[in-house]
């Protein structure tokens, strides 16, 4: 019998999928979670061999779940579900050698199948997602500019942002206006905006 997890937020799916996938004969449903926290908890009290992990569940991402269960080297084996092709999700997934890794688009018979897959050793990724791995773009943004980036989308003024990496006001503005350039955009919201969207920032 494959014990399993599903960690989902939205009510009506997370109900749909338990009842669907719990009609399998080989396939028990032993918690179901509505965040990433409860999740966590779920997978330390139930010991699962599977976890349906949604990668933007609140309080914890389902990567954030991911990656500190496999610092602790629990034996779950984690397939993350997404709705959107997003291309730093996918890689920082990969690198955390998660099992699977599928869009919720697809039909429940290919997650059933996903299952029994990762069960076996296999490692899945939906076709559009491994297609979006392939055409990754180069990250253009140097270290410094990826931390003035980061630090500018959690809200950080200028003047803030020079006193947390031990730069002038001055050379602050350079990077926000070279990472700007690079990323053909206008602001530095849309260029935080960006390079999260490529990966950039993961």
């Amino acid at each position: 019998m494959i014990r399993i997890v599903i960690a989902e937020d939205q009510k009506l799916l997370r109900g749909t999928l338990s009842a669907l996938i719990a009609m399998e004969e080989d396939m028990e449903i032993v918690a179901e979670a509505e965040d990433g926290l409860a999740a966590y908890d779920a997978i330390c009290s139930h010991e699962p061999d599977v976890c349906l992990l949604d990668i933007e569940i609140p309080g914890r991402t389902g990567l954030e779940v991911a990656e500190i269960v496999r610092q602790e080297g629990r034996s779950v084996k984690i397939i993350i579900v997404t709705t959107f092709a997003r291309p730093g999700f996918l890689q920082k997934a990969m690198n955390l050698k998660v099992e699977g890794y599928l869009l919720k688009d697809e039909p429940i018979d290919y997650l059933i199948r996903s299952i029994r897959k990762v069960m076996q050793g296999e490692r899945v990724v939906s076709t559009d997602l491994a297609a979006v791995l392939f055409l990754k773009e180069d990250n253009p943004l140097t270290e410094r500019e990826r931390d003035v980036l980061r630090l500018s989308g959690s809200g950080l003024s200028t003047r803030e942002i020079a006193k947390e990496l031990f730069l002038t006001e001055g050379t602050v503005r350079n990077y926000l206006s070279l990472s700007i350039q690079k990323l053909s955009v206008e602001t530095r919201q849309q260029a935080t905006e960006k390079a999260i969207e490529r990966g950039w920032l993961v």
